[in-house]
């Protein structure tokens, strides 16, 4: 799921060099804290929140057989 994240996100900004990705094991399931440069946070996030809602869908629907809570949090 990190490297689905990586690849999405570093298409997405203008510096691809400055995102990264750590997974979290939590008591819910796993959280994705994405870290990107600062002017690139609007891109990510997109217009009223559309792009990173995106970027979930997409995470969740690949992550499905594993049944296990996903999120991605924008550090």
């Amino acid at each position: 799921m990190k490297e689905l994240i990586e690849l999405i996100v570093r298409n997405l900004v203008d510096q691809p060099d400055e995102v990264m990705v750590r997974e979290v094991e939590t008591e819910r399931g796993i959280t994705f804290e994405l870290r990107v440069a600062p002017e690139d946070i609007g891109k990510v996030i997109g217009k009223g929140g559309r792009t990173v809602k995106s970027i979930r869908t997409v995470v969740v629907a690949a992550s499905f057989p594993d049944k296990r809570n996903i999120s991605i949090e924008i550090v």
